[in-house]
């Protein structure tokens, strides 16, 4: 089984992937993370990335392509996070797809108001140590908001987390990612859920529809 979970940004697909992943099986793929160990790479990703601007298709998806040939073929269902974000994405993922005999299965779809995403991402901090990631105003919480639970490590706010660049992500969303969400709705694989619900009631919906 593929699976796509979409949702403007900080609507909680990231939980929710992980929990499916550990509990059906799946590899679970974060663009989110894929996209910022690229930019440590590469300035001209960083720089979009820095500026709330979509990284072109052609920049990444080689290296995205690697990986899904690597999963498919070895038979791993999976779950991929935020990705595709354009309607040429999903469409190149299809392709690639049928070329191993694979399809995409279904596309979940987390719903929150604009003002629910700035509320939650202008709350996220980001360990500069290990990475994690925690949210001031959901969960998970840190202990205090300079420390990570984890290594103890500075918490921070990324650039791409403050409202002006929250603002610009959110149109870039709206703008090239509600179209991938109308054609999997035109094909009968779209499920949308509240995603202002619980994170226990959001994952209970997801596994009662997906059984």
């Amino acid at each position: 089984m593929n699976i796509i979970i979409l949702g403007p940004q900080g609507c909680g697909k990231g939980t929710q992937a992980r929990l499916l992943a550990e509990k059906l099986g799946l590899y679970y793929h974060e663009m989110g993370a894929f996209l910022r160990d690229l930019a440590k790479k590469n300035k001209i990703v960083a720089d979009y990335i820095n500026n709330g601007i979509l990284v072109p298709d052609d920049i990444f998806f080689q290296a995205m392509k690697e990986i899904l040939q690597e999963k498919t073929s070895s038979g791993q269902g999976m779950i991929l996070d935020g990705f595709p974000r354009t309607v040429r994405q999903y469409e190149m993922l299809q392709n690639l797809f049928d070329e191993i005999g694979n399809k995409i299965n279904k596309v979940i779809l987390l719903n929150i108001s604009d003002k629910e995403v700035v509320r939650r991402l202008s709350a996220r901090r980001t360990c500069v140590s290990c990475g994690a990631v925690y949210n001031l105003a959901t969960s998970p919480k840190p202990v205090t908001a300079e420390k990570c639970d984890k290594c103890g490590g500075k918490l921070i706010q990324r650039d791409d987390d403050y409202p002006e660049t929250i603002a610009k992500r959110l149109s870039e969303y709206k703008e090239n990612t509600l179209p991938v969400i109308d054609l999997a709705r035109k094909q009968g694989i779209l499920l949308e859920i509240d995603g202002e619900k619980s994170i226990e009631d959001i994952q209970t919906e997801l596994l009662s529809w997906i059984n």
